[in-house]
């Protein structure tokens, strides 16, 4: 009944025979014909960008999201999986950039134009899709490739603004001010997976500003006369109203100023010693 099982187990091998027989029974596809009808269980699969080979972090992805959908198959649901192609953003704008040797919009204008940079990015998308096609194979990962979304098609574009239309009808959309990262070369804000890109973030030097704030109150802090502030971004010190203190740092007094006591050194000097120190609670 049972096939003899070896003392040298070959993993690989056995993933791979596994691989040949959901292909030769068409086993995903019957699975989701097995569940046609029954109650859904919506996924959404999180495109990923092709112009660049797939990593190690795609694997992870993939297997997490394929766990809850082969769940929620098992559990009776009818699990739509459809793949899907980002072909928008900066890593597609800046890999063609390399590309051609330029940097910057100005560039892009002048020495390639914008119909052709847009023909190159899409071109640029298609570059390694049969590798992440054979990745997902491999890891067994249940997608409907076959069918699979581009975000750059007008259909999808055309869908993106259906929605946004149908939030605006039932006033869920609202216009306001936010704080959001800015990239002066590419001209536009980013986005907070662009920040995780390579050589985005970088250590650099700058100036820092110290201030004094004078203690309006000074009861209960003897010999303190003003609070010692740092500050990367002077510019913000307009618009400030109020300073906070931690209740489980000690702070000490030099000279009326009041700081870190851990920092007095560092702000002081070496050698110098506090006059007093103050409990942040």
């Amino acid at each position: 009944m049972f096939r003899p099982i070896s003392a040298e187990i070959d993993f690989v091998a056995l993933e791979e025979a596994e691989l040949v027989r959901w292909r030769e029974h068409d086993v995903f596809a019957r699975s989701m014909q097995q569940r046609e009808g029954a109650a859904p269980w919506v996924f959404y699969e999180g495109p990923p960008t092709a112009n660049g080979k797939p990593g190690l972090h795609h694997v992870w992805a993939r297997i997490y999201k394929d766990f809850f959908c082969r769940y929620q198959t098992m559990q009776g649901h009818f699990v739509q999986r459809r793949a899907g192609w980002d072909t928008h953003g900066l890593p597609v704008e800046v890999e063609v950039e390399k590309r051609l040797g330029i940097s910057g919009k100005k560039a892009i204008e002048e020495e390639v134009g914008i119909a052709e940079f847009t023909r190159l990015c899409r071109e640029s998308v298609h570059t390694y899709v049969g590798e992440f096609e054979k990745l997902t194979e491999r890891i067994g990962y249940w997608v409907d490739l076959e069918s699979a979304y581009w975000t750059y098609h007008t259909s999808y574009v055309e869908s993106v603004w259906w929605q946004l239309q149908q939030l605006f009808n039932k006033e869920l959309l609202y216009e306001d001010l936010k704080v959001v990262p800015y990239c002066p070369r590419c001209g536009t804000a980013l986005s907070s997976h662009e920040l995780g890109q390579p050589g985005v973030y970088t250590d650099e030097f700058d100036e820092s500003c110290y201030v004094q704030l004078e203690i309006t109150d000074t009861h209960d802090l003897p010999g303190a006369t003003h609070l010692a502030v740092w500050t990367t971004t002077p510019w913000t010190l307009l618009s400030n109203v109020g300073v906070a203190v931690n209740p489980e740092v000690t702070y000490a007094v030099v000279n009326g100023l009041v700081m870190a006591e851990a920092l007095v050194e560092a702000v002081c000097g070496e050698g110098v010693k506090p006059d007093d120190t103050l409990s942040g609670s």
